[in-house]
């Protein structure tokens, strides 16, 4: 696995596991419905996930976005639906999302060279 997607996934998980072990209900509870929301349901895993892709883009947290797509990718999503997805998120957002999209191409590339 790449640097960059360890150090991501690394510092994702202790800060999860600290911020969980805090016993903040609320913060539980949201941690909770989040984790809920991606399985699937009416709409399959894959389908939530460029969803939830589109809405971190244009929200413009790198963090959320290269979880997303690590799980998409690992949900079989290709370079072209991921980049169609990004597209929509670039039209959404408007010009400001191109520097995340940007950070996202690499990202995309870093896994798609990992195998993962």
């Amino acid at each position: 696995m790449s640097q960059k997607i360890e150090e991501f996934n690394a510092y994702r998980t202790r800060m999860n596991e600290m911020i969980l072990g805090d016993n903040n209900k609320v913060i539980k509870r949201i941690y909770n419905l989040d984790t809920n929301t991606y399985t699937a349901g009416a709409l399959d895993v894959k389908t939530k996930e460029l969803l939830g892709l589109v809405a971190s883009a244009v929200l413009r947290c790198d963090d959320c976005i290269k979880y997303h797509l690590e799980t998409a990718y690992k949900e079989g999503v290709t370079t072209e639906e991921m980049m169609e997805t990004m597209s929509i998120a670039t039209l959404v957002g408007g010009t400001i999302v191109i520097p995340h999209l940007r950070r996202a191409r690499e990202f995309w590339h870093e896994l798609e060279t990992q195998n993962i």
